[in-house]
C-alpha cells in the first residue's frame, strides 16, 4: 500500500462523480492562481494611485505573469504542493506565499508585494475571484437549461398527465406545466446567482479592517481610495467597507448556490421518479447501465444531480454557522471552515447545473406511458371535479359513494350514466347521459389554467388569461356563479361535445 505521502494530493472526484470534469475552476491550483492574482492586483492598485513606482509594479507584473484582472496570473510559477505544506504553520497559504513572491523580485519591487495587506485580504479576495468564474459558469448552465425547458413546456403544453400528491394520483395536470414549473425554479435561481455574481466584493482592510496600515503608508485619502482601485484591477465589486467578520458575501453566495442546486435537484427528483419502470413517463437520453442487470437503463444524470442536491443544504448551513457567526475581527477556525465548505458548494453547483443542462436537453417523454397512467384509475383522477359539479345536485355523500364504489372496482362511468340525477342534469344541458359523463370524466377538461400558466412561463405571445374560457363544471369567473347553476330562459343549452376547448 502506498503511504499517504505518495498519494495524489487532489480529490479527483472518484467519490463525487457529479463534479468530475466540471470543477477545474475551483481546484487548489485555480485558488493559488487567484491568490497570486490578488497580490499582483494590489501592487497595481498602488501604482494606479501613483503610490508605487511604475518600475516596481512592472517588475511584479512581469515576474508573475499578469494577464489582466479576468485572466490573472496562471503562469506565476509558484509550486503548489510545497506551498500547501508550508501553509500549516501559519494556518493559511498567504504567509508562505508572500515569502516566495518577495524572494523573486528586486528590493525595490519587494516593498510593494503585499504592502499593508493582511492574509485575510488576499484569501477573501481570491475566494471571490474563484466564485466569480464559477458562478458565471453556473449561470450559463442554468440559462442553457432554461432554453431546453422552455421548448419542452411549449411543445408539451396540452399533453395531459396525472399529477401526484403524496405519491398518489391526484388531479390532471400537463407535461408542459410540469416543465414550466421546473423552468420557473431554474429562472429564479439563475437570476439570484447572477445578482450575487455581479456583487462579489474585493476585500481590503488590513489586519483588523481599519485600513490603518494603508493610511500609514499613503495617508487617509489614498487609503480610502485603495479598496476601489484594488477591486477595479480585479473586476470585482467595490466593497462598502472591509467585511472581515461581516460575512454576507459568503453567506449570500452560499445561499444562491444552494438555490441553484435545489432547482436542478427538483428536476432530477421528478425525472428519477417518472422514469421508474412501472411509470415510464420520462427517460434520460442516455441512461446508465448496471454491472449485473443488463436490462436496466438507470437515470444516471438525475442520480448524480440528486447526490449534489442532498449535500448542498448542509454545506450552506455550515457557512451560516461559521461565516454568519464569525467573532472578533477574525475568528479562530470559523474563517478556515469556510474555505473547503464554499469550495465544495461551488464544485457541486458547477457539476449539478452542467449535468442538468445536458439532462433536459435530451429528456424523452413517452406519450404512450403518460396516457396509460392517466387512464389507470378509470376516471377517479377527476373525483374532485365530480364533487364540484355533481355535489350540489346529487349531494356530496352520493358522489363519495360513487367514487368509493369505483375505487373498489366498480365502473364509475356506467354508475354515473345510470344515476337519475345525472340523467336529468345531462338532459338539462342538452346532452345524452353517456356524452355528459364522458366529458365530465375526461381529464383534459380539468386542467384549469395549465395552458395559461405554461404560456406565462415560456413567454408565449398571443395568449393570456383572458383567452381562457370556463369549461363545463368550472366556476364562471365573470359572473361569480358556478357554471352548473340553472341557466336563464334565454341562455342557450350547448351540448358538452360542442363546447369550445381551451386554446
Amino acid at each position: 500500500m502506498p503511504s499517504d505521502r505518495d498519494r495524489p494530493p487532489m480529490d479527483e472526484g472518484l467519490l463525487s462523480p457529479v463534479t468530475v470534469g466540471h470543477d477545474g475552476t475551483v481546484t487548489d491550483a485555480a485558488y493559488l492562481d487567484a491568490l497570486v492574482t490578488a497580490e499582483v492586483a494590489l501592487a497595481r492598485a498602488y501604482g494606479e494611485l501613483g503610490l508605487a513606482p511604475a518600475e516596481a509594479v512592472d517588475e511584479i507584473e512581469a515576474e508573475f505573469g499578469w494577464q489582466g484582472g479576468l485572466r490573472g496570473c496562471p503562469d506565476h510559477g509558484v509550486e503548489l504542493t510545497a506551498l500547501a505544506a508550508a501553509s500549516v504553520a501559519g494556518g493559511n497559504p498567504v504567509i508562505p506565499l508572500v515569502a516566495r513572491l518577495r524572494e523573486r523580485v528586486s528590493d525595490d519591487a519587494r516593498a510593494w508585494v503585499h504592502r499593508g495587506a493582511t492574509s485575510q485580504d488576499i484569501v477573501d479576495t481570491a475566494v471571490m475571484l474563484l466564485a466569480r468564474t464559477a458562478t458565471s459558469k453556473v449561470v450559463a448552465a442554468l440559462a442553457h437549461t432554461e432554453v431546453s425547458l422552455r421548448s419542452l413546456a411549449r411543445s408539451r403544453r396540452d399533453e395531459v398527465a396525472a399529477a401526484r400528491t403524496l405519491t398518489q394520483h391526484a388531479v390532471p395536470t400537463t407535461v408542459g406545466l410540469r416543465a414550466a414549473a421546473w423552468l420557473r425554479g431554474v429562472t429564479r435561481a439563475k437570476e439570484r446567482v447572477q445578482a450575487v455574481e455581479h456583487n462579489l466584493p474585493a476585500q481590503l482592510g488590513g489586519a483588523a479592517g481599519t485600513l490603518a496600515s494603508f493610511a500609514e503608508i499613503a495617508g487617509p485619502s489614498s487609503a480610502a481610495d485603495l479598496p476601489a482601485a484594488f477591486a477595479h484591477e480585479l473586476g470585482l465589486a467595490v466593497p462598502d467597507a472591509p467585511w472581515h467578520t461581516t460575512r454576507w458575501p459568503v453567506t449570500e453566495l452560499g445561499d444562491a448556490l444552494v438555490q441553484a442546486i435545489d432547482a436542478v435537484g427538483k428536476i432530477a427528483a421528478d425525472v428519477a421518479t417518472l422514469s421508474r419502470t412501472e411509470i415510464g413517463e420520462l427517460a434520460e437520453g442516455s441512461g446508465g447501465g448496471s454491472s449485473a442487470m443488463p436490462q436496466k437503463r438507470n437515470p444516471a444524470a438525475s442520480v448524480l444531480i440528486r447526490s449534489a442536491a442532498l449535500r448542498a443544504p448542509q454545506l450552506g448551513a455550515t457557512l451560516h454557522l461559521a461565516s454568519a457567526l464569525a467573532t472578533d475581527e477574525r475568528p479562530d477556525g470559523a474563517w478556515h471552515a469556510e474555505w473547503p465548505t464554499l469550495r465544495e458548494l461551488l464544485r457541486l453547483a458547477l457539476g449539478a447545473t452542467a449535468h442538468a443542462a445536458a439532462l433536459v436537453t435530451d429528456l424523452h417523454v413517452d406519450t404512450d406511458a403518460v396516457a396509460r397512467n392517466l387512464r389507470a384509475t378509470g376516471g377517479l383522477l377527476v373525483a374532485e371535479r365530480l364533487s364540484l359539479v355533481l355535489g350540489p345536485v346529487v349531494g356530496t355523500g352520493a358522489v363519495s359513494r360513487l367514487v368509493s364504489d369505483a375505487a373498489a372496482g366498480g365502473d364509475l362511468a356506467s354508475a354515473l350514466a345510470a344515476s337519475p340525477d345525472v340523467i336529468a342534469l345531462a338532459a338539462e344541458r342538452g346532452a345524452t347521459p353517456e356524452a355528459f359523463v364522458a366529458d365530465l370524466l375526461d381529464p383534459a377538461n380539468y386542467t384549469g389554467l395549465a395552458g395559461t400558466l405554461v404560456d406565462d412561463a415560456v413567454g408565449f405571445p398571443g395568449r393570456s388569461g383572458a383567452d381562457v374560457r370556463p369549461r363545463f363544471g368550472a366556476h364562471d369567473v365573470r359572473s361569480g356563479r358556478a357554471a352548473h347553476a340553472p341557466k336563464t330562459r334565454d341562455a342557450p343549452q350547448t351540448p358538452l361535445s360542442d363546447q369550445e376547448e381551451n386554446p
